[in-house]
């Protein structure tokens, strides 16, 4: 799948395949037009990902062949164990947790996940969890907290379930619960948005010590759909509500919301996985070292300390 800012780079990539099957067919040398070629497309690459709009970058946020959860804890992990259910009334299929090993140390990672085709989007209801779901976070990280193991979480959702039964069954409370116990876990807590950051759905697992975006992913209190449908009674201005929302990973720093931005591979994280996934590995075992530094009763002030603060104007007169 193409978006359309990648039309260009895409015929270029044609032109240079075509090029090259020519040379092969007629035994030709053409290795510096090849080369030219690639350099060309190179720049092109640079200079449209550099200069992406908002509304681009949510598009590249949501792309079908992006990792999602499962792709990155599988990439990352050297084993993984899932873990099922709230225990209270079923296992929620949007809400992924589980141990998982990497150079000998216990994590506990937990995420939304997304489906791939249709029957996997049914299944795992477009990432979308329920009150279980959250429940179900809750406790594993409850679990993390009594065997004191580290808890990283990724965060790729449109939102929380907002049906009637998912209100019902307490889905504000349950993310509620969710934002108050883990500003209180004794261990470290990393959370990395790494496609869709979207309302109380994403924030019910993202407070941590560590709260991280991917380059090309979004965090906002609504989607710019959302928005456009409510300011314009239509979503034809979902654009400009991208461009207002400022819901990028570069905005969310410039307003300390977050604590960093992690870079992806040129073209985006779907363009090269398997290098977004050592990136991760990389990063995440870099701020787990950073946080095993802190006590456990300073990390708990700090946190609360950092998302007491966000939001908070001071004039001078």
């Amino acid at each position: 799948m193409l978006l359309d800012f990648e039309q260009p780079i895409a015929a270029l990539e044609g032109k240079l395949q075509e090029m090259k099957k020519l040379a092969s067919e007629n035994q030709v040398d053409v290795s510096e037009a090849v080369k030219a070629l690639e350099e060309k497309i190179k720049t092109l690459k640079k200079e449209t990902y550099a200069n992406l709009t908002r509304w681009q970058r949510v598009q590249l946020s949501r792309h079908p062949l992006r990792p999602y959860t499962l792709d990155y804890i599988e990439g990352i992990t050297d084993k993984f164990i899932e873990l099922h259910g709230d225990r209270t009334v079923r296992d929620d299929k949007a809400m992924i947790g589980g141990f998982g090993e990497i150079n000998g140390r216990s994590i506990m990672f937990i995420g939304q996940q997304k489906g791939r085709n249709t029957k996997q989007r049914q299944n795992r209801n477009f990432g979308m969890a329920n009150p279980e779901g959250y429940r179900k976070a809750l406790r594993l990280m409850k679990m993390a907290e009594k065997f004191g193991k580290p808890i990283v979480t990724f965060i790729d959702t449109p939102g929380a379930f907002p049906g009637l039964e998912a209100e019902e069954r307490g889905q504000g409370e349950a993310i509620a619960r969710n934002l108050k116990e883990m500003f209180m876990l004794k261990v470290p807590v990393i959370c990395i948005i790494i496609g869709e950051g979207a309302s109380g759905g994403a924030l019910g697992i993202a407070i941590g010590d560590k709260v991280m975006m991917l380059e090309n992913t979004w965090y906002s209190v609504i989607s710019p759909e959302s928005c456009s449908s409510i300011l314009w009674r239509s979503w034809d201005y979902k654009e400009q509500a991208a461009e207002a929302l400022k819901l990028t990973a570069t905005d969310m720093l410039q307003h300390k919301l977050i604590d960093g931005i992690i870079k992806e591979p040129l073209g985006g994280a779907h363009a090269e996985p398997e290098k977004m996934k050592a990136i991760l590995k990389k990063k995440i075992l870099t701020l787990l070292d950073e946080l095993d530094t802190i006590e456990p009763e300073e990390r708990i002030m700090q946190r609360i300390e950092k998302f007491s603060s966000m939001g908070v104007v001071v004039e001078e007169f």
